[in-house]
C-alpha cells in the first residue's frame, strides 16, 4: 500500500498541473478536507476527505483518505464493487463514488476518473438536458459468448452491429472482453457508426440503440485474460467503461508484439 497521504499529494499535484485547480479548504473548523472546483464555474468535481473507516464499511480503526468523484450514472454502477471504489460518502450515490487513496486504486485509474469528473462538470451541463459524452475515447465493453459467437461473426463480416449502452462516438476504440469461459479481451475494434435506434428485448438482452464496430485486431487466445487485467486494476467488466492508461499501454504493446510475430 502507498504511504498515507502520498496519493493525496499526487492527486493535488495532478489537478494543479492538468486543470489549474488550487486546493480549496472551505470549512472553518480546521478540517483538512479539500474541495476541487472547476476553474470556469466553480462547481465541485472532486472532494478529498478523511472519513472514519467504520463509516465506509471498512475494517480497522482510524480514518481513511477518500477522493469523491462524479463519473455520472452511466459509469457509477460498473465502478462500484471494484477494489478501492465505494458508494459515495456524503454525496449522491447515483452520480458519485468514493475512491480510496490507500494504493488500492492505481494513479492511472484515478487520473482517468478525474478527467471524467472534471469534464462532467464543465459549463453547459444542465439538468434536463441530454448528457454529453465524457472524455473517453478507448472503451472496454463486455460480451457473453453464450449469447453470441464473436469468432464466427467476425469471420463472416469485419463490421458487426452491436448493442450500444454508453456515449461512444464514431472513431472511438472499443476493446471487447468476453466473459467465461473465454474470460479475456479478444478483439480491438473501431466504432464506425453510433446511436442507431434499435428497440429489442428478450430474456438475455435489452437494447434501445446499437452501433457498428469494425474489427482492427484479434488477440491471441488467453493473452489478455483476467489475471492480465487484474494487474492493471480491472477486476470486472460488467458494462462499458474507460480504460486505465497503464492497461491501455499494455494492450497496445501486446498488439504490437503480435503484429511483429506475424511479419
Amino acid at each position: 500500500m502507498a504511504e498515507r497521504g502520498s496519493l493525496k499529494d499526487r492527486v493535488l499535484q495532478y489537478v494543479k498541473d492538468r486543470f489549474g485547480t488550487e486546493a480549496n479548504f472551505p470549512w472553518s473548523d480546521g478540517s483538512q478536507n479539500v474541495v476541487l472546483r472547476h476553474g470556469t464555474n466553480g462547481k465541485w468535481y472532486g472532494i478529498i476527505m478523511e472519513v472514519p473507516r467504520d463509516r465506509l464499511g471498512l475494517e480497522g480503526n482510524g480514518k481513511a483518505d477518500v477522493l469523491n468523484l462524479r463519473p455520472g450514472p452511466t459509469m457509477t454502477g460498473s465502478l462500484i464493487g471494484q477494489p478501492g471504489i465505494l458508494p459515495a460518502y456524503h454525496m449522491n450515490k447515483e452520480n458519485w463514488v468514493s475512491v480510496l487513496l490507500d494504493g488500492t486504486v492505481d494513479m492511472d485509474t484515478i487520473e482517468l476518473l478525474l478527467e471524467i469528473s472534471y469534464d462532467g462538470t464543465r459549463p453547459g451541463r444542465r439538468r434536463g438536458k441530454a448528457r454529453e459524452k465524457p472524455a473517453i475515447h478507448q472503451w472496454l465493453i463486455p460480451a457473453n459468448p453464450a449469447y453470441y459467437d464473436l469468432r464466427k461473426g467476425f469471420a463472416e463480416n469485419r463490421v458487426l452491429t452491436w448493442k450500444q449502452s454508453s456515449n461512444i462516438s464514431v472513431g472511438d476504440t472499443v476493446y471487447i472482453y468476453e466473459a467465461a469461459p473465454v474470460s479475456a479481451v479478444t478483439y480491438k475494434c473501431r466504432a464506425v457508426e453510433v446511436d442507431i435506434p434499435r428497440e429489442y428485448s428478450d430474456k438475455n438482452v435489452r437494447m434501445k440503440k446499437t452501433m457498428r464496430i469494425e474489427l482492427l485486431h484479434t488477440f491471441g487466445e488467453g493473452r489478455l485474460g483476467r489475471e492480465f487485467l487484474q494487474k492493471y486494476g480491472v477486476n470486472t467488466v460488467r458494462g462499458p467503461r474507460g480504460i486505465p492508461n497503464s492497461l491501455l499501454r499494455a494492450m497496445e504493446r501486446a498488439e504490437e508484439e503480435e503484429d511483429g510475430d506475424r511479419v
